[in-house]
C-alpha cells in the first residue's frame, strides 16, 4: 500500500515536471541558441505600446486644445506698488505744477554747432531711394531746413499752447497735457479721455488732434490728458529694471486717479495702444471704453487662425484685408524689412541710444526713417521718402527736437527690451483678454492688420464694423492712413473716437 502510494506520489511529479517543461517551451522556444518571444505574447505587448502612445498623444492634444481653445489665462499679479524713481522708495509728492517748455540757449548753441559740422554720409546707390533706409539726398535737405530755416523758439510757443503739467507718480516725474473744452454747451456730456502715444512719437503727434476732440461734437466732446510716456519727453526715466506697459499702465491709472476721474475713456496707437489695453485688463471697472489704431491678438490661437483662414480667405475677411495678409510670405517679409530696428532696441537698446544722443544727424535720420515707410510701405521707393507727403518738415522737427533736447532716446527705446524678454512672455499677457468695449479703428497702411475675428480674441468686447455702404464704416475701418494716425490723419482719427464712442455709450446704456 506505501509502495502503491509511493508510485503515484512520483508518477504525478513526473507530471507536473512536464506540464512544467511544457508551459516553459510555449513561453520561450529555442532556436538558434537564443530565446525569442511567442508570436501571442509580441502581439500583445506592442498593442500595449501602440495604446500606451495614443493615450498619451490623446492627452498632450486634449492638453492643447484645452489651453488654445478653451483656457482663458488669468489676470498676470504684478506690483503695483512698485517704485522706479532712484535709491528707496519713499513717497510721491503728490503736487501738481505748471509746466512750460523752456529751452536754455547754450542747448541751442550747441545744436547749432554740431548740424554746423561737415555731415560725413555714403552716397547712395543708383536709383534707390529709401529701399535702404534713410536715403542721404533728403537727409542733407533736412538738416539744411534744420539749420536755416526752422526756428525754435516760434515752434516752442506753439508746443506751449497747451496747458502742460508735472506731478510725481511711482518715484517718476510724469509731464502731461491736460486740455479742457472752452465752452460746453447746455446738454453736452464732458468726458475724460486718457490719450496715449508711442515710439518714436512724443505727445507732439496729438497737437492737431487735440482741438478737435476738445469741441463739441453729437453731444459729446473730450477733457484730454495726453502724458510723456516714462523716459519720453518730458517725463522722467525708470532707474530701475522692469517698467513695462503693465506696469506703465499702473502709474497712468494712478495719474487719472490723482486727477479726480475715477472712470474715463482711453485711445492710444503704438505702445499707447498696448499701455491702454492693459490698463484695461488690470482695471476694467474704470475703462468706460477703449479705441485702439493699432489691435490686433499676438496669441498662438491668432496665428493658428490667420493660418487656417489663408486656405480660402474671402470665406473670413474682406477682400481689402485678405489682399494686405495674403500670401503670409510677403505679408511677413515686408514686416521683417520695418522692424529690424526693434531687435536692437529689444536687446542693445543703450548701444544705439546714447550713439544718438550725440548726434543730431544721426538722430534724425534713424527716426525720419520711421515716418517715411510706417506710413505707408509704398513709400520706401518715392523720392525723399514721401516724407512731406503728409506732415510738415517743422512738425517732424518739432518731435526730433524733443528727444534731442531731453535726451531720452536711449530710455524710450528701453521699452522694448522691457516688452520682448522671456519675464513679460512668461506672464502671458498676449493670451489675456481684454474684456472692455473697444473700438478698432484699423488704418489700411498699418503696421499690424489683422482680420476682426482674429482681432475679437483679443478684445472679445470689440464693436463690430458695419457694412461698407454704411456711414460709420470709416470709424473702424478710415479709407487712408499709416501707423501715425493721430499726426497724419488727425480729422479721420477724431471722427472714429467720437463715433466709436458714441457707440459704446449707447451701448452701455
Amino acid at each position: 500500500m506505501n509502495l502503491l502510494k509511493l508510485l503515484k506520489t512520483r508518477a504525478n511529479n513526473i507530471a507536473n515536471h512536464k506540464t512544467f517543461i511544457n508551459l516553459k517551451k510555449s513561453i520561450k522556444v529555442k532556436w538558434k541558441g537564443q530565446y525569442t518571444r511567442s508570436p501571442l505574447r509580441r502581439t500583445a505587448k506592442r498593442t500595449m505600446f501602440k495604446n500606451l502612445v495614443i493615450a498619451i498623444f490623446l492627452v498632450l492634444l486634449s492638453n492643447l486644445i484645452y489651453k488654445v481653445f478653451i483656457y482663458e489665462h488669468p489676470v498676470p499679479d504684478i506690483d503695483k506698488d512698485a517704485y522706479w524713481g532712484a535709491g528707496q522708495p519713499r513717497p510721491d509728492d503728490i503736487s501738481i505744477k505748471p509746466f512750460k517748455i523752456q529751452v536754455p540757449d547754450s542747448a541751442l548753441n550747441d545744436l547749432k554747432t554740431r548740424l554746423d559740422l561737415d555731415i560725413r554720409y555714403q552716397k547712395s546707390l543708383e536709383g534707390v531711394n529709401f529701399e535702404y533706409g534713410m536715403n542721404p539726398t533728403t537727409l542733407l535737405e533736412v538738416v539744411d531746413f534744420w539749420k536755416n530755416k526752422y526756428n525754435w523758439r516760434e515752434r516752442e510757443a506753439k508746443l506751449n499752447s497747451f496747458p502742460q503739467f508735472l506731478t510725481q507718480v511711482s518715484g517718476l516725474r510724469i509731464h502731461y497735457v491736460h486740455a479742457k473744452p472752452e465752452k460746453v454747451p447746455s446738454g453736452v456730456q464732458v468726458l475724460p479721455l486718457l490719450l496715449l502715444h508711442g515710439w518714436p512719437g512724443t505727445v507732439k503727434e496729438f497737437h492737431a488732434l487735440i482741438p478737435m476732440l476738445t469741441k463739441p461734437h453729437e453731444e459729446i466732446v473730450f477733457e484730454v490728458i495726453a502724458p510723456s510716456l516714462p523716459g519720453y519727453g518730458f517725463s522722467e526715466a525708470a532707474h530701475k529694471q522692469g517698467l513695462s506697459t503693465p506696469e506703465m499702465a499702473v502709474i497712468f491709472q494712478k495719474l487719472m486717479n490723482r486727477l479726480g476721474f475715477k472712470k474715463f475713456y482711453l485711445q492710444g496707437g503704438d505702445w499707447g495702444s498696448l499701455i491702454a489695453t492693459d490698463l484695461s485688463i488690470l482695471y476694467p471697472e474704470r475703462v468706460l471704453g477703449l479705441h485702439v489704431n493699432m489691435c490686433g491678438s499676438m496669441s498662438q490661437l491668432a496665428t493658428f487662425y490667420q493660418i487656417a483662414a489663408s486656405l480660402y480667405p474671402p470665406l473670413f475677411m474682406d477682400k481689402q484685408i485678405s489682399d494686405i495678409l495674403y500670401p503670409m510670405s510677403d505679408f511677413y517679409s515686408n514686416l521683417a524689412l520695418e522692424t529690424g530696428y526693434m531687435h536692437i532696441q529689444a536687446t542693445k537698446p543703450d548701444t544705439i541710444g546714447n550713439a544718438l544722443a550725440n548726434t543730431p544727424v544721426g538722430l534724425a535720420a534713424y527716426i525720419l526713417e520711421k515716418f517715411s515707410t510706417w506710413t505707408d510701405n509704398k513709400n520706401r521707393n518715392l523720392p525723399g521718402g514721401g516724407l512731406t507727403e503728409k506732415y510738415k518738415l517743422e512738425d517732424l522737427l518739432d518731435n526730433i527736437m524733443i528727444y534731442w533736447l531731453t535726451g531720452n532716446i536711449a530710455s524710450s527705446m528701453r521699452l522694448y527690451s522691457e516688452v520682448f524678454n522671456k519675464r513679460h512672455y512668461a506672464q502671458g499677457w498676449d493670451d489675456v483678454p481684454c474684456k472692455v468695449p473697444t473700438v478698432c479703428a484699423r488704418f489700411p497702411s498699418e503696421l499690424l492688420i489683422q482680420p476682426e475675428f482674429v482681432i475679437r480674441l483679443k478684445y472679445p468686447k470689440l464693436l463690430p464694423s458695419p457694412d461698407p455702404s454704411h456711414p460709420d464704416y470709416i470709424v473702424h475701418r478710415p479709407p487712408r492712413g499709416g501707423h501715425f494716425a493721430a499726426f497724419e490723419e488727425p480729422e479721420l482719427l477724431a471722427n472714429s473716437v467720437f463715433k466709436g464712442f458714441r457707440d459704446v455709450i449707447k451701448q452701455n446704456a
